[in-house]
Formats: structure tokens, sequence, C-alpha cells
């Protein structure tokens, strides 16, 4: 295998001269302080070999006594790149793994992982060990937020396939797993004190299979929850990995399956929320949550158990598609805006989001939603101040503009935008693409998508971009498999594109031993839009301090709220490149991880869901 093959691709790789590095079970792993979490993932992979604790290396052929992997921490590279640095030197008689702190040395060993031959991912011992090519590698995240939204509301995974998606995102160097637990079709988190969210809310009697529009239904009863003690159990296998699990709780609207099961929750003087089911349907439900005391205190006690569970400093409570008939015929919402001076129904919604927004401040967590979270009054045109308070953080998903305005009003953002960075999309526009929704976000699209804004790059705003997140909606991907087959490969050059900095893409990136051993700087890319200091807890990546009618999570969306997405700044030499490493080395990497991907050529004949109706929007995606 190849130094010039991985991917992400490194900022740089420099190969030398010399005899391999020889990795048996004769082989002794040495982890220093700070470093015990990634010596008891090492030593979990039965691909690696190493010998016993406490064993002495002996010697091996055709290398030097004393052969090691060792692993170590370095305050100054912390300092100088942030904690998920590392650097990478491979000898002869030694493998040293050196990382900011201990995600840096969790990055760098999954570099030397996928050194290895593909088979070095399967789950068997190597016959006879393997052989390394000595090389230098210097390395450093472009973003600190490199995410993956999973829905698991429209479809449960059950835990031991979210468990195996942290470790495909732990091969590519994610560190972001924003969990979608609740929404119509299902609420999929054990809320000891209000039971029914799962005894009912979790259960549906039927599923409509294929876009809103298909005549055809799946009548097997579909749905699934997480106890806490699962969900305990995720969240420290994502640390291990040094992956922030971000919990997102849906509210005002979205709750259908909430009021389903507490009919008191929803506008119960506008309609009869007696009668209402979890939603067997998709696209966007009229239902909505009453803004009373007890709703809201109804939410504050789900957040505490949510609290209790998730470690993490961001919670997410969406705060999109909130359609407002209800609240409009509602007396209690009516007299709700009365009471506040609020001037209608989208303030009504801002209010709410504001309510948990300090909620969740107050407590030391940061409050993320969807880009609506600005509307209604809470982001103020004249001024471009916000009313959320300076922890509040964007998922700007309707193309970049909420981003921007976020961004501008002093607020951190993670960028999402549907056409590009939607992994529900269709693939490719030939017939055979199963279930084909929207526009066609190739593999190309999402390795050219521009991650910093134009209109913040340079800027003294650009900071606030904290990264990038491709999200994955499961209207119409009922199976592993089907997941499977909508992220990958995709999610391999997303990985990059989050990864790598500018300065490290193209061909040029791995050198030859006669190569100058420091080619490439050590400090950040000029442009890297990441401030310094701090990251979500467990992946050492840099977060600031604190400080339309279409879908955020509907296959349905057809339209962009601004038009500053852009889409086609690859250089296609660069695309080249990463087209070359999949098809080289990483393709076999996936295949030998068990991921029914799709492959280049199209969908196999068994990955075709001939007869079912999807969406697709044809032409180009709104332009910038």
């Amino acid at each position: 295998m190849s130094w010039s093959d991985l991917v992400p691709r490194p900022r740089t790789v420099t190969e030398r001269e010399g005899a391999p590095f020889v990795w048996d079970e004769r082989t002794v792993l040495v982890a220093r302080p700070g470093t015990a979490g990634v010596a008891r993932w090492l030593r979990g992979l039965p691909a690696l070999p190493f010998a016993e604790p406490g064993e002495a290396a002996r010697d091996v052929p055709g290398q030097a006594a004393g052969s090691t992997v060792e692993l170590r921490t370095d305050p100054a590279l912390a300092e100088a790149e942030g904690e998920e640095a590392y650097r990478l030197d491979v000898a002869a008689g030694r493998v040293l793994v050196e990382g900011g702190g201990a995600a840096g040395v969790f990055r760098g060993a999954a570099t030397l992982r996928q050194a290895l031959p593909p088979r070095a991912l399967r789950r068997a011992a190597p016959a006879d060990g393997w052989r390394l090519t000595p090389a230098r590698v210097r390395d450093a995240p472009r973003f600190g937020w490199r995410g993956m939204m999973l829905d698991v509301a429209r479809h449960f995974l059950p835990k031991d396939g979210v468990l195996r998606m942290l470790d495909l995102m732990a091969v590519h160097k994610l560190n972001v797993l924003h969990f979608h637990l609740t929404d119509d079709q299902g609420w999929r988190m054990e809320i000891r004190r209000y039971p029914r969210l799962t005894e009912v809310g979790a259960w549906r009697p039927r599923t409509r299979v294929g876009h809103r529009a298909s005549p055809l239904w799946d009548e097997r009863p579909h749905g699934g929850y997480y106890t806490q003690d699962d969900l305990r159990e995720i969240v420290a296998y994502a640390a291990e990995r040094h992956i922030t699990v971000v919990p997102e709780i849906e509210l005002p609207g979205h709750s259908q399956a909430a009021i389903a099961a507490y009919p008191e929750l929803g506008t119960s003087d506008a309609v009869d929320t007696d009668a209402v089911r979890v939603w067997t349907d998709w696209g966007v439900s009229p239902y909505l949550l009453s803004p009373t005391d007890d709703t809201l205190r109804f939410y504050e006690h789900v957040l505490e158990e949510v609290l209790e569970v998730f470690p993490s400093p961001f919670v997410h409570i969406g705060g999109d598609e909130t359609p407002k008939e209800q609240w409009r015929a509602s007396a209690v919402a009516q007299a709700r805006i009365a009471t506040e001076g609020l001037r209608d129904e989208d303030a009504l919604q801002s209010w709410m989001v504001r309510h948990f927004d300090r909620w969740l401040a107050e407590r030391g967590r940061r409050m993320i939603g969807w880009d609506e979270i600005l509307e209604g009054g809470t982001l103020e045109a004249d001024s471009g101040r916000s009313g959320l308070t300076p922890g509040a953080v964007v998922s700007s998903w309707r193309g970049l503009a909420g981003g921007v305005a976020a961004a501008r009003a002093g607020h951190d953002v993670v960028l999402c935008p549907e056409h590009t960075l939607y992994l529900d999309r269709r693939q490719a526009p030939g017939p055979d693409e199963p279930v084909p929704l929207g526009h066609v976000s190739e593999l190309r699209d999402v390795y050219g998508f521009d991650p910093v804004p134009r209109q913040l790059a340079g800027t003294a705003h650009a900071h606030h971009v904290l990264g990038l997140q491709a999200n994955m909606w499961t209207e119409c991907t009922e199976s592993q498999q089907r997941l499977d087959y909508q992220v990958f490969p995709r999610l391999a050059a997303f990985a990059e594109l989050a990864w790598t900095r500018p300065e490290g893409a193209g061909g040029a990136h791995t050198e030859n031993a006669s190569a100058r051993d420091d080619a490439a700087p050590d400090g950040p890319a000029p442009d890297a839009p990441v401030p310094a200091g701090g990251g979500p807890p467990g992946t050492g990546g840099p977060v600031a301090p604190a400080g339309d009618a279409v879908s955020a999570d509907s296959a349905d969306s057809a339209d962009s709220l601004g038009s500053a997405d852009s889409h086609d700044s690859t250089d296609s030499t660069e695309f080249a490149d990463f087209e070359r490493r999949l098809l080289a080395a990483h393709l076999a990497r996936l295949d030998a991880l068990g991921v029914e991907y799709r492959p280049p050529g199209g969908p196999r004949p068994w990955q075709q869901r001939p007869g079912i109706p999807g969406r697709p929007l044809e032409g180009a995606p709104p332009a910038d």
C-alpha cells in the first residue's frame, strides 16, 4: 500500500528510504501519559498484532531490537496547531505517533492503520504481520467541526448500526455525530419522566414507501428507541474515537410523535389532539407545540434528562418548519402573542427558541438550531444583531445565506447546504438510481464544494465558521444497506473537504526522501476559518468561544434560501487525484469494513429499487 493513497489526504507525507517497519505479534505498544484510550482502541483491532502488555520487545528479523509503536502527546503541538494535529514518523524499528492531544494521537493512529493494506481493516489477524515503508507525516485538520447528521427518527437504526457508523466516521477523521432523535415519525430517546414518549411515540403502524406522493405502503409497524443506557454506551463509544455526539430534540415543529404520546402538548384548543397519531407519512406535519407554560416545563424536563446523558456542549433544538396555521387558530397561542408583546406567529416561534436558548446557556450548554432560528425578529434587520445568546450556533442548510447572516451577527455556524451536503439526494441522473430525490449531488459536487462563503472569506467574521456537516435524512432509507449506499463514497469526499487544507490539495503532497523534510509549514493555513482554542470535548477540534418553505430535513426540499451556495470550485486535478486514491485503495478499505457503497459505475442490480417513486428535480440547483 502506498502512502500516496490516504483518504483524507494529509497535509504532507514524506516517504523515506530504508528497511520497512515490521509489525507482528512481537511489536510492543508504548502508551505515554494521556494516550491510554488510543492504546486500548489499537489493541482492540484484531488485524493489528502486538506483544502482550508488559512483554519486552524482542529481536525481529530485518529490523532492530526494540520494535515499538509509541504514542505520546506534545503540548507545544497543541498550542501551535490544536489538539487534533499530529506527527507520524515510521522508521525500521519504531513508529512514533505524536499528537497535540489524545485526539491528535487518535487521528495519527487512524492514518497509520490506513497506510497498511486494506485487509488491515478486517476483523482477522494477519498470517505474517505487516511491512510498512518508512515515512514522515505532518497533518492537522482545516475545520474543528467535521460532522455527520444521522436521522434515526424517520427510520430507526439499531444501536449496533450506530456504533458501526461511528467506526466509519473515525476512519474518515470525522468528529461530530449530530443525532436526530425526534421527529413527527418517531421519538427515539427514553425519557424516564415521560414514558409514553417511547411507549407511544416510538412506534407507527405503517410507513409510506418512497416519496410522499407514492401510492405504496409498508404495512408493517415500524419503530424502536434507545434506552438511556444505550445512549450512554453510544456516547462512550464515540468519545473513545474522539467524536462528540450532539443530540437533537425538535421543537416547536416536527413534534407530532410527542403530541401523539401527550396530546396536551399540542394546540388542543384549535384541533383535536386526542386523535393525533405518530405520523406515517413524509413532508411537513401541521402539528406543533402549544406555547404554554406547561409545554415549556415539559420540554425543560426532557432536556434535563438529555443533559444527563449527553455531555456535549451543544444541544440541537431543531427550530425548522413550523407551519403557523394552528397557532393562528389557537386562542392560547394568540394570548401568548399578546402577553409577550410579540408581532405575530413568526415572532412567537422566535420567542420559544430564545426561551430554550437561555435555558441551555444557564446550564453551561450551547443551543444549536437550523437557520430558521434567525427568523421571526430574532435577527434585527437594521442592526444585524441577534436576540440569541452569544453562544448560540446556526446550522445553515438553505444554501449559505443563513450562515453568512449568523456569522455577521456574531454567531458560530456549521455549514450543511442541502444541494451539496445532503446525502439523501440522488447521486446520478440515470434511471437506475434508487428512489431518486432532489437535484443530483455527485461525488464531484461534494468534493468541489467551497467551504468558505465568499461573503465571509478574508473578513473578521470568517472565524465563526466552525466547520461542515453532511446530513443523512432517512425517509427513503429503511435499512443499513440503503444507508451505506447513500452515504458512501460521498462521505469520503466530504471528509477530505472538511479535513484537508487548501495547500494540502493536489497530487504533489507526497514527497520522496530527496525532497525537503519540512516542505510544508507547521502552522495553520492562512485562510483556515477555525479559531484557536478548545473544541467539542473529546474531539480537540477548534471551536469559537461563546460570545422559503423548504425543509431542513425533508427529501422534498426544492429551493435554496439564498444564493450564497458554491458548487464548482474544485480544480479538476484535485478531484482526479481523489478519484485515483478512491479507486486505488479506499473502495477496497470500504469493502474490508463491510460497507455496501455505491460503485462508481452505478448501482448494482440488488441496489436498484425499480417501481418505488422518488422526486427527482431536473437541472442544476439554484446558482450562487
